[in-house]
C-alpha cells in the first residue's frame, strides 16, 4: 500500500445509545471519547440505531397499508389492466368500402 494516502484504521467500539450494547470492531472513524477493553484503547462512537434496536431486526416494524394505496390508484386510473381488455372487446371493425368487397 502507498504511504500517506489511506485513512487511519483503528479499533473502535460502537455503543447503542438505547440499550448500551457494544460492538467492537475497527473503523476509520475516531472520537474524543476513549475506552480501554482488555488492554486495548478503543474510540467510542455512540449510535442511535443498531441491529439490537432496529425495528426490522426486533420484529416491531410497522407495515405500510398498500391495499389502501392500490384502491386509490384504481379509483384514480380506473383499474389498470382491465381497461385495455375492455377496450379491445368494444372495438368495432373498420367499415369495408364497396370497392374492396368486389
Amino acid at each position: 500500500m502507498k504511504e500517506g494516502i489511506h485513512p487511519n484504521y483503528q479499533p473502535v467500539v460502537f455503543v447503542d445509545a438505547n440499550t448500551g450494547k457494544e460492538y467492537i470492531t475497527r473503523s476509520t472513524k475516531s472520537s474524543a471519547e476513549k475506552k480501554t477493553i482488555d488492554g486495548v484503547e478503543y474510540n467510542v462512537i455512540s449510535l442511535e440505531i443498531t441491529a439490537d434496536t432496529h425495528p426490522f431486526w426486533t420484529g416491531k416494524q410497522h407495515r405500510v397499508d398498500t391495499a389502501g394505496r392500490i384502491d386509490s390508484f384504481n379509483k384514480r386510473y380506473g383499474g389498470g389492466a382491465n381497461i385495455t381488455s375492455a377496450k379491445r372487446k368494444t372495438r368495432k371493425a373498420a367499415p369495408v368500402k364497396a370497392e374492396e368487397e368486389a
